[in-house]
């Protein structure tokens, strides 16, 4: 048997160490292989959606002579100056003028080059002023969305002879922020999807956060140990592994069918998204709970503190900044959650964004969804934005909600 002092002196203590080293040296590789694989998905995930998707926030916009006076428009411009004014421009037949300006600037053809976005930009600008209606102006209006692909892509030899004869510039198109979902590519927008995912994951913030935090205080601190609380602790743990389409059957079964709150309302769906989340959430408080100190509490009890008190003004505090960092975790997955509202019918056409949380609405993954299976090849770019927007709005709540966990974190 060697000695421990021949094993220092006969090189067998060298080679143990060279191995260990070796074997250290590979795991650092394996980690740093790993971070670069990611790195590298997310780098190319990032540049697809830029390349695809950065055109949908421009738009080209052409030089349009349009002389009132002597077009067939017949509207007043008094009608444009009341409360009806939006109504009144709408059923004016601004598609007429457009499609007898367009065909007198560039020729046979020439109205395809404009369309819904080019009605409505229009009408906004003779809404903001009225006395336009008594002159000859030239315009500038956006493209329909084919004229849009090809003045940015080329691609249609049609489009392209158009827009040779006519003066365009590219502008930042602010409809696409604005505006709700749309038949027309061109004055499609994300507004009223944005606006719906907003209200809907309020509702889900102002459920799940409290009632989870609330659920995991009583099961740590408060329930007794015995068989039911058992139960609970593995039903909860379960919860948190169902799909989530399975939530999308209960908030139908239950809030539709059974209840009879509205459908395709950010209401629904933040119950929906609520029940969804609020498991994990659960998890996470009992965890954060569970890291404060045994120390706390004793010392709290030891001065004369309440079982309440020392729950919710020390305890409480402390784990604050762990149940945060559970509660980004479920809203992340609530954000981007799709097939449990499709399920409680989140995939209506919305034309106008929502007013409450009662009101018929879609949400962002959704409205991606339904762009999606368009065949128009106009709404790709549009997917592609709204997939950025999206993503914007996923860094903005979670940001926010790092933030808050930051700012409640405590040190002892």
């Amino acid at each position: 048997m060697t000695s421990p002092l021949t094993r220092w002196t006969d090189g067998s203590m060298d080679r143990l160490v060279a191995k260990r080293n070796a074997s250290e040296r590979r795991f650092r590789a394996l980690g740093f292989i790993a971070v670069a694989l990611s790195l590298g998905f997310l780098a190319f995930l990032l540049f697809t959606m830029s390349a695809k998707g950065l055109g949908g926030f421009v738009t080209t916009e052409v030089r349009l002579t349009i002389d009132f006076p002597r077009s067939d428009l017949m509207l007043d411009p008094g009608a444009l100056r009341g409360p009806d004014a939006e109504q009144n421009i709408g059923g004016a037949g601004l598609d007429g003028i457009i499609e007898q300006a367009a065909v007198a600037r560039f020729g046979e053809g020439g109205g395809e080059l404009f369309g819904g976005a080019t009605m409505r930009a229009l009408g906004d600008q003779l809404v903001a002023n009225p006395d336009l209606l008594t002159k000859r102006v030239d315009f500038w209006l956006p493209l329909s969305a084919k004229a849009d692909l090809a003045a940015k892509h080329g691609g249609d030899a049609a489009y392209e002879k158009l827009l040779s004869r006519a003066e365009t510039r590219t502008r930042f198109n602010r409809n696409f922020l604005t505006a709700s979902d749309a038949t027309d590519a061109s004055a499609a927008g994300v507004w009223g999807a944005l606006k719906g995912s907003f209200l809907t994951i309020m509702v889900t913030i102002l459920l799940a956060f409290p009632i989870g935090v609330l659920a995991a205080l009583y099961l740590e601190e408060f329930a007794p140990r015995n068989r039911w609380t058992d139960l609970i602790e593995v039903s909860i743990n379960n919860l948190a592994a169902v799909p989530s389409i399975i939530f999308g059957l209960l908030g139908l079964a239950v809030f539709l069918n059974f209840m009879n709150l509205p459908r395709s309302a950010p209401l629904v769906g933040g119950l929906t998204l609520a029940l969804m989340t609020m498991p994990v959430i659960v998890i996470a408080g009992r965890n954060a709970i569970t890291s404060v100190p045994p120390s706390i509490r004793d010392a709290a009890l030891g001065v004369g503190a309440s079982k309440m008190q020392v729950v919710f003004h020390h305890v409480l505090p402390l784990a604050l900044p762990g149940i945060l960092t559970g509660t980004i975790i479920g809203l992340a997955r609530a954000l981007g959650e799709t097939a449990p509202l499709l399920m409680i019918g989140m995939r209506a056409f919305i034309a106008s964004p929502p007013g409450g949380i009662t009101d018929p609405a879609t949400v962002l993954p959704v409205q991606i969804f339904l762009w999606s299976d368009e065949v128009d090849r106009a709404f790709v770019e549009k997917t592609s934005a709204a997939i950025i927007v999206l993503l914007v709005f996923m860094l903005v709540m979670n940001g926010l909600a790092i933030y808050l966990r930051n700012r409640f974190e405590r040190r002892w």
